[in-house]
């Protein structure tokens, strides 16, 4: 049974950084494609980052480049999210993600899902 485990969050002020881990077990993850989401009150889910495994390839949406990094750990088998420079909007409650066998690529709609952990920046 696929398990995503995330920790790392909560509050910070404006300008400050938190680091989030997720802790991945239950399958092979070697060809797995990794990530963050985040969904804030009354917003749909949206993409923050990903990773694919094997080759250690990053893609960022647009709002966090430059301030978020996204990383692995091979031996320990988490995927991080370093952010720095959080703005009040980046206020959600972020999730951890993983590709299904049946899929090639990291989408919403078809993955593998945290319980997810709240991150809250103030002004």
């Amino acid at each position: 049974q696929v398990q995503l485990v995330e920790s790392g969050g909560g509050l910070v002020q404006a300008g400050g950084s938190l680091r989030l881990s997720c802790a991945a077990s239950g399958r092979t993850f070697s060809s797995a494609t990794m990530g963050w989401f985040r969904q804030a009150p009354g917003k749909e889910r949206e993409f923050v980052a990903a990773i694919t495994w094997h080759g250690g390839n990053t893609v960022y949406a647009d709002s966090v480049k430059g301030r978020f990094t996204i990383s692995r750990d091979n031996a320990k088998i988490t995927v991080d999210l370093q952010m720095n420079s959080l703005k009040p909007e980046d206020t959600a409650v972020y999730y951890c993600a993983a590709n299904r066998e049946s899929s090639r690529i990291l989408r919403a709609g078809n993955a593998y899902w945290g319980q997810g952990t709240q991150v809250t920046v103030s002004s």
